[in-house]
């Protein structure tokens, strides 16, 4: 099998020595088999592994239902999620769609668009002013039903589709996804008749963009997610094999080598703008998963060229406690040459005949050269284009990689104990019962 995800450590080896990566090599075939053997610390969250292959099929075949039942009178489908329950799928429509096609009016498929993300009153009321005038549905994605932000979406819109079509036109126009037995919103869904797909019990959030929860939205934007699992299926059988030519292993092993040097902050450039919530996403997967005992690399985003003009002098300049995991795209899916200019006033005319992506392409080169001279090591990770198939690949190997990497500084990468310190103190705040003598603590102290 050709390689789907190509790693470049080139522009590592001045601040990493074969010796300091050999060590770190090590402890990653060591948490290679503490992954694979389900022998490390939330073992029991690590369903999402083989996921490529149980989604495709029946899953899949029902999902089709879904867009089928959608396709004729549906304009707006709002997906509800909050972290892992929204990011992946935005990721993957984000990528895949074409930049103006609601200008352009040429969409055939529903519009996706996201709630429960924020607790922004303007932006609700915002989508409100939306759904008042076209015909909508809703996707609500949560295992318990009760987080706060996307509970709250969730009920003003099911009230708006309820006083806008009825309750019983509302059952065919909601979709759950959500535990298979337990939960609030499994409890309303059985209550109210909603078809509901499963986010498996031992997959969480963050791992989730594969089930159901990414694959859903992704189909009814009209994208291939049969091809997408296809990818994610034959990166699965690089990823689960022990060897040096196994990219998540040696993307582990680099990343916490140069970690060991000093290096806390790894920035995820991308030069396509596509590409954004891709990283969103992927600050969400590392963020979450080794963000915690004190421990863990930081991880940040920019999008070049654009922030190479607000972020670039940093970069280039600033504190040495930084490296750079380029994503680079070998093929562009459009063609655009720049033209002759006779009067030449921009000085450009060399660039004449040369296409957007070859100019993009030698930007990426030379801010790689740059950042590296700067004292930023380098990290390029590429793929052939931008598709489905790879999407899919590129998103189990990020996840592969995950585990790998959390487990190298001895961390549960399946858990998130700090997220609920913030949701304690904010039902406190907003008069929660059995909350009263937190709140009167808060209050106190601020």
């Amino acid at each position: 099998m050709d390689k789907i995800v190509k790693l470049n450590l080139q522009a590592t080896k001045g601040f990493v020595s074969e010796k300091e990566l050999g060590e770190s090599l090590g402890r990653a075939y060591s948490s290679f088999d503490t992954l694979v053997n389900g022998s490390g610390r939330g073992s029991d969250f690590l369903g999402w592994i083989d996921l490529p292959s149980k989604t495709a099929g029946s899953i899949c075949n029902e999902i089709d239902d879904i867009v089928k039942r959608w396709s004729s009178d549906i304009e707006i489908v709002v997906v509800v999620g909050i972290g892992g329950s929204y990011l992946g799928a935005k990721a993957a429509i984000d990528a895949l769609s074409h930049a103006f096609e609601i200008q352009l009016g040429k969409k055939s498929c529903p519009a996706i668009v996201y709630a429960g993300q924020n607790l922004s009153e303007e932006y609700l009321s915002e989508l409100m002013d939306l759904l008042k005038d076209h015909s909508s549905a809703c996707v609500v994605i949560s295992k318990s039903g009760t987080t706060t932000e996307p509970a709250v979406a969730f009920r003003i819109i099911k009230n708006h589709l309820e006083q806008k079509y009825g309750k019983n036109e509302t059952k065919r126009r909601i979709v759950a996804v959500t535990d298979i037995a337990r939960g609030a919103l499994k409890s309303l869904a059985l209550q109210e008749g909603y078809p509901t797909f499963v986010i498996p019990d031992n997959v969480g959030g963050r791992y989730s963009v594969l089930t159901p929860v990414g694959m859903l939205p992704v189909a009814l934007a009209g994208y291939d997610i049969r091809k997408m699992l296809e990818g994610a299926a034959d990166m699965r059988k690089i990823c689960t094999t022990k060897s040096i030519d196994n990219p998540a292993i040696m993307y582990a092993a680099i990343r916490n080598a140069l970690y060991s040097k000093g290096k806390k902050n790894e920035i995820l450039v991308n030069y396509n703008p596509k590409l954004q919530y891709f990283s969103e996403w992927w600050k969400q997967l590392y963020g979450e998963s080794e963000g915690k005992e004190g421990k863990g690399i930081f991880p940040v985003s920019v999008n070049f060229t654009t922030d190479l003009h607000s972020m670039g002098q940093y970069i280039q300049d600033g504190e040495r406690t930084i490296f750079e995991t380029v994503l680079s795209i070998d093929k562009s899916n459009r063609s655009l040459t720049i033209p002759n200019d006779p009067q030449n006033s921009d000085s450009l005319n060399f660039l004449s005949g040369k296409s957007i992506d070859e100019c993009n392409k030698m930007a990426e080169l030379g801010t790689r050269i740059a950042h590296t001279d700067g004292g930023v090591p380098n990290i390029q990770i590429r793929i052939s284009s931008m598709n489905e198939y790879y999407l899919g690949a590129l998103f189990y190997f990020f996840e592969f990689a995950c585990g790998i990497s959390a487990y190298m500084i001895g961390i549960n990468p399946f858990d998130q104990p700090g997220v609920e310190d913030y949701k304690t103190n904010m039902f406190a705040l907003l008069g929660k019962p059995g909350y009263e003598k937190k709140a009167r603590e808060l209050r106190e102290r601020f």
